[in-house]
This record gives C-alpha cells, sequence and structure tokens, in this order.
C-alpha cells in the first residue's frame, strides 16, 4: 500500500528568493493590527472588564437596538450586546451591581429576564456569569503576563540552544503570530475573555514547536554542508521539514474544523483564533523566522568545539 505524500520528496521551493516580499507584507499586517487594535480596541469579556453578562436566546434575530433599549430602560447602566451563533442568542454585558451580594446579582438577572420576555415572546434565559472589576483587572496583568513571559522564554531558549540569531528570530515570529491573533478579534468583534489568552498561549507553542524543527534542521544541515551558501541552506532545510510542516497543519485543522462546527458557540472563539493562529504559524515559520537568519547575519559553518585534553594529547611510555 503506497503512503499518501501531499507534498512530494523531491520538493524544492525557493522560499529564500521572495523573502523581501514576505518581509514586506508581514510588516503591512503587523502595522495593521496593531492600528486596529488601537483604535477599534478588543470586545473584552466579563472575564477582563467586569460585570454580568446574561445569555438570552430569541425565537427569532431580534433588532439589537430594541434590545438594548429594553434593558437600559431598567436602570442598571449600559448595556453591551453581541449576537452568538445563528444570530438568535445575544450576550448581554451589564455593570456588576453597586451592591454585589448574590441576591442582588440574582435580582437583576431576574428582571432583565422578565423584561425580554415581555417584550419579545418565545425569548428563554441561558445562563449568566459575573466578575467584579478587581478581579479582572488581576487577570488583564496575569494575561498579558503570561504571553509576554511565553515569548521572551523561548527566545532565550533557542538563544542557547542555537545561536543568538535564532532566538531573535523566532521571538520576531511569535510576536508577529500574536498580533496577528489580536488583530483579528478586533477586525471581527468577537469576545476576547480568558479562553482567547488560552489559544493564544496554545498558538505559541504550536508556532515554536514548528520553528523548532525548522531551527534543528538548518543546524543540522549547516554542520553538514559547510560550504554551501545560507539561502541555499536555508530553502533546502524548509523542504526537507514541509512534508511535516504541512501534514501537522492539515491534521490539527481538521480536528479544529469539527470543533468549529460541532462545539458550539462557547468555543467558537477559542477555536477561530486557534485556526488562524495555525495558518499564521505555519506562514512565520516558513517565511518569517527562517528567512530572517540571513539578514541577521547567520554563516554556514558553527564554530568549532575545542576538544577535550583527554581526546587530543597522546599516551605518552
Amino acid at each position: 500500500m503506497r503512503l499518501l505524500k501531499i507534498i512530494p520528496d523531491n520538493t524544492n521551493i525557493g522560499f529564500v528568493r521572495v523573502r523581501f516580499i514576505a518581509f514586506a507584507v508581514t510588516t503591512l499586517l503587523t502595522v495593521a493590527a496593531v492600528a486596529l487594535v488601537a483604535v477599534h480596541g478588543l470586545n473584552m469579556g466579563v472575564d477582563f472588564v467586569g460585570g454580568v453578562s446574561i445569555e438570552e436566546k430569541f425565537a427569532s434575530p431580534p433588532h439589537l437596538d430594541q434590545v438594548r433599549e429594553t434593558v437600559n430602560e431598567l436602570g442598571f447602566g449600559e448595556a453591551a450586546l453581541q449576537q452568538l451563533g445563528g444570530q438568535n442568542t445575544v450576550t448581554i454585558r451589564l455593570p456588576v451591581p453597586h451592591s454585589t451580594t448574590p441576591d442582588a446579582v440574582d435580582k437583576m438577572v431576574e428582571t432583565v429576564k422578565t423584561a425580554l420576555a415581555a417584550k419579545f415572546p418565545g425569548a428563554t434565559f441561558s445562563t449568566y456569569s459575573t466578575v467584579s472589576g478587581k478581579v479582572s483587572g488581576e487577570l488583564v496583568n496575569k494575561g498579558i503576563l503570561a504571553v509576554v513571559l511565553a515569548i521572551i522564554g523561548i527566545a532565550i531558549f533557542s538563544w542557547f540552544r542555537y545561536e543568538w540569531q535564532f532566538g531573535i528570530s523566532t521571538a520576531v515570529a511569535i510576536i508577529h503570530d500574536v498580533l496577528m491573533a489580536l488583530g483579528f478579534f478586533a477586525v471581527t468583534g468577537m469576545v476576547f475573555d480568558l479562553n482567547i489568552v488560552a489559544a493564544v498561549l496554545t498558538i505559541i507553542g504550536y508556532s515554536i514547536n514548528d520553528k523548532m524543527v525548522i531551527d534543528d534542521r538548518i543546524r543540522e544541515n549547516m554542520r553538514k554542508y559547510r560550504k554551501m551558501g545560507m539561502s541555499e541552506l536555508i530553502d533546502l532545510s524548509v523542504n526537507e521539514t514541509l512534508p511535516r510542516t504541512v501534514m501537522t497543519s492539515l491534521t490539527i485543522m481538521l480536528a479544529l474544523a469539527s470543533l468549529l462546527i460541532f462545539g458550539g458557540p462557547v468555543l467558537r472563539g477559542f477555536t477561530a483564533a486557534m485556526m488562524l493562529g495555525i495558518v499564521v504559524g505555519t506562514y512565520s515559520s516558513i517565511y518569517v523566522s527562517s528567512s530572517l537568519l540571513i539578514t541577521l547575519g547567520l554563516k554556514p559553518g558553527p564554530r568549532e568545539e575545542k576538544p577535550s585534553p583527554a581526546s587530543g594529547a597522546e599516551r605518552v611510555r
């Protein structure tokens, strides 16, 4: 039985020759992502901004203006709305009541539920969650700290494991992957909560795994082909690992596609972030991280290791 080969064994794609185009595209996308986050911001979930999030399901897609007007008339503060799933489910986010006792929150939720059921026949209450402002602030700081420490730790590991050029190129590529994910959520307006932070950390883990495989092959070929040009050596290394990269990405995408279809609205943001991260991470591994090594001045032929006294000295009788 013949094995399935998506990428032929003799594949020889010139990735390095288009590195300047890839660098330009990467820079534009990164700047655009930062600008979108700065201008539009992220639709922070209750985990980060604090408040009470109520999920209401309607018989048919409602007009959000009518839902907002109905909730705002109750006097609990300005409501932030977002449609989920097939547009029939709406998440209503309200400030935490001044009295943070469970009874106060329950009364507020019951009032909102009753008002929506009266205004929109067939509307049913699903669930609600609440987070205080102090806790949400701590979660924001810890989420940012987790992502930053992950990037720094990976860069330091690559620096000591290979060369300093590998550490810098890996850090640049991972920062690019994270910013692409943030830009995606700024464009779509999907809720950014702790699940998405977990997705971003998972994206970092996947990206570094893919980059380490390519970096290992580059270092191996640098020892094997000391007289080969760096451009040819990187193209050779990327093409040799390309079947593994493509197959891994496809299998993960198939699993995520199933999760996106059958996972429900709760996991939709997490799954969308993961799928984007797989695509962006694969792109950055091939076109950004590897090609950046040439710009940083990496040369074939690593430093010679000094022989140990035991191996270099002859025994004198």
